[in-house]
This record gives structure tokens, sequence and C-alpha cells, in this order.
């Protein structure tokens, strides 16, 4: 997709079917929407999970689940950032779910000492595509779980970030369409607010306390 709110039925692409990549499948199916969606195994491990998300959800791999999406969603171990293909992700909006966690990923130094941030290096990567933070500060559970109609007192809140303004515009109506309100920490270089160990992760917050978490978070951890 390169640009806009969500029309009436769109294809996401989802490159990882773990516990996020399943949870947001589900969501947006349950909004009318389809899905491809690819693992690193191969469609063919994925069978169980495409039935079980029905018949809007196939199997792919993950260039053709990039391909066949008109929004991606990338949510990969991020020390697998640079294995997601560049290509079939051309022109597109990326929702980049990824944080680092060292003990699994490998030692990124320009990440440990702040001068870089896990979406902008996915963007560095993805050059020709719109990439914005998503889906990274909420445990998978919750995805659909917490979701409450738009005005209800204390309805929690997501952060969006990124670079493109179409991008956080998508997002915060994906958001707002789940059940959740958003707080937008752009641009790109700004969601390390939201990273691993900030006092906005994975904790659950309405829109004002996550903005004042946003605000006091360090720089480096």
């Amino acid at each position: 997709m390169r640009g806009g709110l969500l029309p009436s039925v769109t294809t996401f692409g989802i490159i990882g079917a773990g516990h996020i990549g399943s949870a947001v499948a589900r969501a947006v199916i349950a909004l009318g929407h389809d899905v491809v969606i690819a693992n690193s195994r191969g469609p063919e491990t994925l069978s169980a999970l495409v039935e079980d998300l029905g018949p809007a959800a196939r199997a792919a791999s993950a260039a053709e689940a990039g391909a066949a999406g008109d929004v991606v969603v990338v949510t990969v171990p991020f020390g697998r950032y640079r294995e997601v293909p560049v290509e079939p992700l051309d022109g597109k909006i990326v929702l980049d779910t990824n944080n680092y966690y060292w003990e699994r990923d490998g030692r990124f130094p320009e990440l440990d000492h702040g001068e870089a941030t896990t979406s902008g290096l996915l963007q560095a990567h993805l050059t020709g595509s719109k990439v914005v933070k998503a889906f990274n500060h909420i445990a998978a559970a919750d995805i659909n779980a917490d979701g409450s109609p738009a005005g209800t007192p204390g309805r929690r809140a997501l952060a969006v970030s990124s670079d493109y303004s179409d991008a956080v515009a998508f997002v915060v109506d994906l958001y707002n369409r789940i059940g959740f309100d958003a707080a937008d920490v752009s641009p790109l270089s700004e969601s390390w607010r939201v990273e691993r160990d900030r006092p906005a992760y994975v904790v659950r917050q309405d829109k004002a306390e996550l903005e004042a978490n946003l605000a006091k978070a360090p720089r480096t951890v």
C-alpha cells in the first residue's frame, strides 16, 4: 500500500508467524482483511495456523508474502532483519514490530551506544519502503484482548513512529479500528523511546500515561 488509510479490503503480508505476527493476523482478519503469512521454515509448516486463522489467510514464502501484501508487517527476530526481502516491499508501508534482544540477536554496537534505532536500521535496509514502528511494546496476547471502543475511559494506547506521515496515519487508523489510541513518537530517530527497557515498554497505559513515559525515556539503558 502506497499511502492512505485502510480501504474496504486490504491484503496484509506478514513476514514472521510467531506470537506477534499471528496476533496481528487475527486482528486484521477480524476487521475483514486478508492475510498472506510467512515464516523462516516454509509455508508447509504453517498449515495448522492457517487453518486456525480461516479462509482469509494463506501461507507463502517471505518474498511471496511481501509481494502479495498491500501493507507488510515485519515481525522477525531483530538480528535477522537483513534477511527481509527488499524488492517486494518497495513503495509499501511496512509495519515493524521488532525489538532488540542482544541475548538472542547478538550485539549491535550502534544500538548499545544509542547511535541508531531498530526501526531506523530496518528503514536503511528497506530503502524504498515506508517503515513505521508498530505493535512492538504490547504483549501478543493483549493485541486481541485489550482493545476497547474510542472514547472509553482509560483506553489503552500504543506508540507509532515513522519518517512518513501517511504511514503514521495508516497505523493510527489501524490501532483505532482494533481498539487502541495512538501516541506519535516520530520521526524514526525518536523511536528508541518505545524500545526495550524504557518506561513505555510492555506496560498497559492510556494515551496520557504513554506520552509521559515516552517523554521520560532514557536514551541508553
